[in-house]
């Protein structure tokens, strides 16, 4: 049996009490689960949205994809989440058979996918994607796009969204999910760098909100001690001095993308999150956040680590949830 949600405070923002609905839409705050909402109206300055990022270690498949025991358990945690936007690096094996891995899921989760991107590297076959969803009855799909193809060891795509029902573009907001490399801070910075900064400021064309969301790859903190890591990863995560020799934690794309301008959301609440791996791997007891949601021009409610006993068993990462209004 899946853990339910806490049930929100009556009267929050985000138990869809405080926001007159004009057309029908899933009413999910209050229990975490989907249910058919009363029709209510809306004022769009104050329509509650959620992202969830969550790296699926090997799309939830294992046996080379034929136990899907964990893809199941994931779907399960997934509805009880109820993410507007939903940004899964590792959908490992869901191109197979005409992609129908990644159907399942966002017919279970009354989602609809943006795109799903095959990782440029990998050993062949390679069977890594990284996908990207919304919730067709909240959200419209104006424009998107699989930016840095050559660049990224992984994916990344851009999703320009509109909330549904509003007559014009001016609260429409952008979503760039990603998965950046995992060999080493430089190829992440490199990954960052002009195809994420950028998005921080305003262009034309461009919404002027906009989140990223994905498994970043960069650690949020130092270990407590570096003996805690395996010699042989510490040259994911760690700066390598010109010598060879380790440096300190190798925190630079993180901190490239806020000096830029994009907007930690534990700094808008106030409230540091919990990690989201190193509960995993007996020789990885690092518990650090790997797995990061950032905000450009957007408020951010809640920013939280869904950590459970079923999720934990369920994937190597656990699920980040971005409560923010659109």
């Amino acid at each position: 049996m899946i853990s339910r949600l806490p049930r929100r405070a009556a009267g929050s923002p985000y138990g869809g009490r405080l926001c007159p609905f004009r057309a029908t839409r899933t009413e999910k705050w209050a229990t975490g689960k989907l249910q058919p909402a009363a029709e209510k109206e809306f004022t769009l300055e104050r329509m509650p949205s959620r992202a969830v990022t969550w790296n699926l270690y090997n799309g939830g498949l294992d046996n080379n994809g034929q136990d899907d025991r964990r893809f199941q358990t994931q779907g399960e945690i997934l509805a009880d989440l109820a993410p507007d936007v939903l940004c899964l690096p590792e959908a490992t094996w869901w191109h197979e058979d005409g992609d129908k891995r990644l159907d399942q899921m966002a017919e279970r989760l009354g989602m609809r996918p943006v795109a799903m991107v095959r990782s440029r590297l990998g050993t062949p076959p390679n069977p890594n994607n990284t996908a990207l969803l919304y919730r067709p009855t909240v959200l419209e799909l104006v424009d998107w796009r699989h930016l840095g193809a050559d660049i990224f060891h992984h994916a990344l795509i851009y999703a320009h969204l509109r909330p549904r029902g509003t007559s014009d573009d001016s609260r429409d907001f952008f979503v760039l999910a990603t998965h950046l490399s995992w060999r080493h801070g430089d190829a992440r910075l490199d990954e960052v760098r002009g195809w994420m900064t950028d998005y921080a400021g305003d262009f034309a064309g461009i919404p002027s909100r906009g989140m990223l969301i994905g498994d970043l790859n960069v650690p949020d903190r130092r270990p407590p001690s570096w003996t805690f890591v395996p010699p042989h990863l510490h040259a994911r995560y760690r700066q390598v001095l010109p010598d060879g020799a380790f440096g300190d934690v190798d925190q630079r794309a993180l901190r490239v993308l806020i000096e830029s301008g994009w907007q930690d959301p534990q700094t808008l609440t106030g409230q540091r999150r919990a990690p989201t791996v190193g509960y995993y791997y007996p020789n990885e007891p690092v518990y650090w956040c790997l797995d990061h949601a950032l905000l450009k021009g957007m408020p951010a409610s809640e920013y939280f680590t869904h950590d459970t006993p079923e999720a934990r068993a369920a994937s190597d990462h656990l699920p980040v949830v971005l409560d923010t209004v659109i």
